[in-house]
């Protein structure tokens, strides 16, 4: 059975940077959708149901809190993993974060070799 990742920001060249790093887990049959807000993630996670999803905090509709409150509290989707993209040092992000259940933190800029090791572990691969 593949695996599904799905990668959230609305900023493009963050999405395309993202898609790039990542793009290698293609070949280990993993399927990768993106999203430019949380509204759209929020319909790609419930219809896709990801493996893991790479989810930016700041996002015009719905932010990545609200996303990640819905997948993991209203849904109950507690075997989607959600990694939260967050500028950096905003400690009160990560403590909001782990109140909405997100279950990793990632620092923009972030490191691709990080993302993509990541990825790996939490994929399985």
């Amino acid at each position: 059975m593949s695996k599904k990742l799905l990668i959230v920001d609305d900023e493009p060249h963050i999405r395309m940077l993202l898609q790039q790093t990542l793009e290698e887990l293609e070949d280990e049959d993993v399927e990768i959708f993106t999203a430019q807000d949380g509204m759209e993630a929020l319909e790609t996670i419930q219809a896709e149901t990801p493996n893991l999803v790479f989810l930016d905090v700041m996002m015009p509709r719905m932010n990545g809190f609200d996303v990640c409150d819905q997948v993991k509290n209203e849904l109950k989707l507690t075997e989607v993993y959600i990694v939260m993209l967050t500028a950096k040092g905003q400690e009160s992000d990560k403590h909001r974060g782990q109140t909405v259940g997100a279950d990793h933190f990632m620092s923009k800029p972030f490191d691709p070799d990080e993302v993509l090791k990541k990825a790996y572990e939490v994929l399985g691969l």
